[in-house]
Order: C-alpha cells, then sequence, then structure tokens
C-alpha cells in the first residue's frame, strides 16, 4: 500500500486499543517475523466485524504475538469468551502479557501446540466466529475441523488467500503453501453447507457464513 495513503487512513481512523500498539512494538523487537502482523487496517476490520456480529465465542487458529485476538474480543458480548490457538511455545510469555495490558487475560485462553491436536478437543455448534491464520499448508485441514464446531450462521474468516498474489500466476507454483491456498478456496466456493466471498485487502481475507 501506497505510504501517504497509509499515513491518511492512520489519520482519519478510529484510534485502536494501546495495548495493540504495545504488541505490535513487541513483535518488531522480539520476532524476525513481523511482516505476519495483522496491523492496524486489517486490526480495525476485525474489530468491526465482531462488534457487528457480536459472538459469544470466538476461536482463533493462528495467534503469533496476539494482535488479532485482541481485536477479535472487542466485539465479543458480555460473558463471551475466546480461545487462541498458537503452535509457537516461544511466543507465549509475549502473547500473554499482550492480553493482559488488553485487560483480557480472563477472556481469552491461551492453547500453545499443535491446532489440529486442539482443535479435536472442542465440542460442534461451539463457535460464532473462527478466524484462520496459521500454517498455509493445512488451511483445507482446518476447514474440515473448524466447521463442525461452527454454529449455523457463524463465521470463519481465513486470512492471506491471495498469497501475495501467486493464485493468480500461470502456471500456478510449485510450492506447497500456493497450491494448498487454492485447494482452499475452491473447497470452500464447492462446499454448499457455506457461502463465502473473498475480500482483497492486504494479502486477501476469504469470508466464510456457515449455513
Amino acid at each position: 500500500m501506497n505510504t501517504n495513503l497509509e499515513d491518511y487512513l492512520e489519520q482519519t481512523a478510529t484510534e485502536l486499543p494501546a495495548a495493540l500498539e504495545w504488541v505490535e512494538k513487541q513483535t518488531h523487537l522480539r520476532t524476525n517475523h513481523a511482516r505476519m502482523l495483522a496491523g492496524s487496517q486489517l486490526g480495525r476490520l476485525l474489530i468491526a466485524f465482531s462488534k457487528m456480529i457480536k459472538p459469544q465465542r470466538i476461536l482463533e487458529i493462528g495467534t503469533f504475538t496476539g494482535y488479532s485476538a485482541i481485536c477479535l474480543a472487542q466485539g465479543l458480548v458480555q460473558g463471551g469468551t475466546m480461545d487462541a490457538l498458537e503452535i509457537n511455545d516461544e511466543l507465549e510469555d509475549l502473547i500473554s502479557e499482550g492480553f493482559s495490558r488488553a485487560g483480557l487475560s480472563n477472556i481469552i485462553s491461551l492453547h500453545i501446540g499443535n491446532a489440529i491436536t486442539t482443535l479435536e478437543q472442542f465440542p460442534n455448534n461451539s463457535f460464532d466466529l473462527v478466524y484462520i491464520d496459521a500454517n498455509k499448508r493445512e488451511y483445507c485441514k482446518y476447514y474440515e475441523l473448524v466447521l463442525p464446531l461452527v454454529k449455523s450462521g457463524g463465521f470463519i474468516i481465513a486470512d492471506n488467500v491471495l498469497w501475495d498474489g501467486k493464485v493468480l500466476l500461470d502456471p500456478l507454483p510449485k510450492d506447497a503453501q500456493t497450491q494448498e491456498i487454492v485447494r482452499f478456496n475452491i473447497m470452500v466456493k464447492e462446499d454448499r453447507r457455506t457461502v463465502n466471498f473473498i475480500l482483497p485487502l492486504r494479502d486477501g481475507l476469504n469470508i466464510i457464513q456457515k449455513l
């Protein structure tokens, strides 16, 4: 995105929760993958979306340093809860401190470990909103496991579904991530249990509603 446009968008938008600025700074200081951070524009969309649907329970697959989880949790109804899944145990302290600074420690349960294993512990029809932003090689598997966990009328948001434009290339790159993202987008489109559209914000969001 054009830097001047980014600056303008920041200047004309409501301020984000202060904890997000801390998480963003610590992500740059303490990780080598700051590019994975959701960032302010996506963060604002997640806040708005969550507030619109007013979820009772949220699930996030791939929490990274907690930025998107803090955003999504802004829309939880009173008494609502969130489960955040992250495989990298080295990020646990950073994530937990961010949740604490945001006043969400008692609302968000952090699960460190393999997401596929963790997902098996949740009962069906548990969640109103699911956000997927984890291992791109496993998106189809996540979808298969998550759909039964989502209530009828609930939503799944999958990030990075345009994969830096690689999904448009012909011939299609043979790397596992691109191949899986393409399979995932086709799987979702052809699934008659859901309706969807792709929002081309940043790296693409597949917005999916369970019928």
